[in-house]
């Protein structure tokens, strides 16, 4: 009776815990620009081999002396991170602190090559809330480009951060930002022989860390959904396998299912509403696909090989996934309904793992395993325009950014040690280590909060 009760304790501790994970409200309104025309946005050639980041000076918020430096300085490492905005050191400026009232000196920026200035203010105002508004001025036209207020609880400081982040984001550069997006992702901890492996989640910088399990069971392969605050992974503990669902806002956590033999690589379809993945019967191994309304599952392959690691197309209509049945590890394409499959992955004496198709629908990101290096890579949907971002010891499971410009994946180094998030551009031309606690693995990057 008393290991139950305990057990029950740990329980209602935790679904506490995670059903505090709700996020404040935020509310945000549009500032009225200064200058007598607004600017469109300008188109970057983010891809093409002329790309030349664009010159950012990120002055401090001013106001609350405390919020103001943290805010500027989660929003000038968001664009040193992003490699499409290049921040300016303030060392460099001759201001640090703008007035937001007032158009800035344009020819003091240009002297330190700016293209773009953001100003801007924090504070709590008379009921306790945060106010915090922020304009983006560009330095050619002498022009105010962008302009919001936000009020929400001051708890909510960095995310507020990380939407501004976002708006200039996609203000100058005319894609999408995923700097207000969580990570659920594998934390692990202890000696290498008796790892304790829990479900956690974090923003996407690795800042505030909370986890979803225990470590009671063993936990792998955590999936968010591509429309929803919804987390699904696998637990193998007492029994089958199992695949569970959890709503990260409510903390409500189901089971799936329990299915016979082994589970893998569960993950949603673009609309949240079906899971595809693979189950072990026998010899052989299947993908299946569960409406999560009505818990039908249906079969979509039928080989006597191993066919695993399903995704999705972005418009549900098609299933990438990788498969031995050629005679070795390789990458196929088929309709989201089964049937005839393709393979579009042709290295030569490599074998490929882990796809995973882009959010925009252009590139499938995939591991490839040759010659004792493990590279994270990119090829279009049909195969063709193969491409390495990165290469070393063990690299593995890339995840996208809801925008699709930009990886997270882990590396295992061996030995004592375990394995590290780290964070790319989708052309390689910046790679960043994601800091966790411990060590981290299996990231999943979850959809725009905002």
């Amino acid at each position: 009776m008393t290991l139950l009760l305990t057990r029950r304790r740990a329980s209602l501790s935790l679904a506490s815990t995670l059903a505090g994970l709700a996020l404040p409200p935020i509310v945000g309104v549009d500032l009225p620009g200064m200058a007598a025309h607004a600017q469109a946005p300008r188109e970057l050639d983010i891809r093409g081999g002329s790309f030349r980041p664009v010159n950012i000076a990120v002055t401090n918020f001013g106001g609350d002396q405390q919020q103001g430096p943290a805010l500027t300085t989660v929003i000038t490492d968001n664009f040193r991170r992003s490699v499409f905005l290049q921040p300016i050191d303030q060392r460099s400026f001759v201001d640090r602190t703008v007035n937001p009232d007032q158009a800035p000196n344009f020819d003091a920026w240009r002297s330190v090559n700016a293209q773009y200035v953001v100003v801007g203010r924090t504070g709590r105002g008379n009921d306790g809330r945060l106010r915090t508004e922020f304009r983006l001025w560009d330095v050619g036209s002498g022009q105010q480009v962008a302009g919001q207020q936000f009020v929400t609880d001051p708890q909510n400081s960095r995310r507020v951060a990380h939407i501004i982040s976002d708006a200039i984001f996609s203000r100058i550069t005319g894609e999408k930002g995923c700097f207000d997006t969580r990570v659920a992702f594998i934390d692990e901890s202890g000696p290498r022989e008796n790892r304790r492996k829990r479900l956690a989640l974090m923003d996407q910088d690795g800042a505030n860390v909370r986890y979803l399990s225990r470590g009671d069971d063993l936990v792998v392969t955590p999936r968010f959904s591509p429309s929803s605050q919804d987390v699904t992974y696998m637990a193998f503990g007492a029994g089958d396998p199992r695949v569970f669902l959890l709503n990260i806002e409510t903390g409500q956590r189901e089971v799936v299912g329990n299915f016979p033999g082994m589970t893998f690589s569960p993950r949603f379809s673009p609309d949240g509403q079906r899971i595809v993945m693979s189950l072990s019967q026998g010899s052989s191994t299947n993908l299946y696909t569960m409406d999560l309304r009505s818990r039908t599952t249906t079969r979509l392959t039928d080989t006597p090989g191993i066919d695993t690691s399903p995704s999705y197309s972005p418009d549900g209509a098609q299933i990438v996934f990788e498969s031995d049945r050629g005679g070795g590890q390789q990458i196929y394409v088929m309709s989201a309904g089964g049937g005839g499959a393709r393979r579009i992955s042709f290295g030569q004496g490599a074998r490929y793992s882990t796809p995973v198709w882009s959010p925009k629908g252009d590139f499938i990101a995939f591991t490839r395993q040759r010659s004792g290096a493990f590279g994270i890579g990119v090829m279009r949907p049909d195969g063709s325009g193969e491409r390495i971002i990165t290469e070393g010891f063990h690299n593995e499971g890339p995840t996208w950014a809801p925008n699709g410009l930009f990886l997270m994946f882990f590396r295992e180094p061996g030995g004592q040690t375990g394995a590290r998030i780290f964070m790319t551009d989708v052309s390689g031309r910046g790679e960043f280590a994601v800091p966790t606690p411990a060590f981290g693995s299996d990231p999943s990057w979850g959809p725009l909060l905002s």
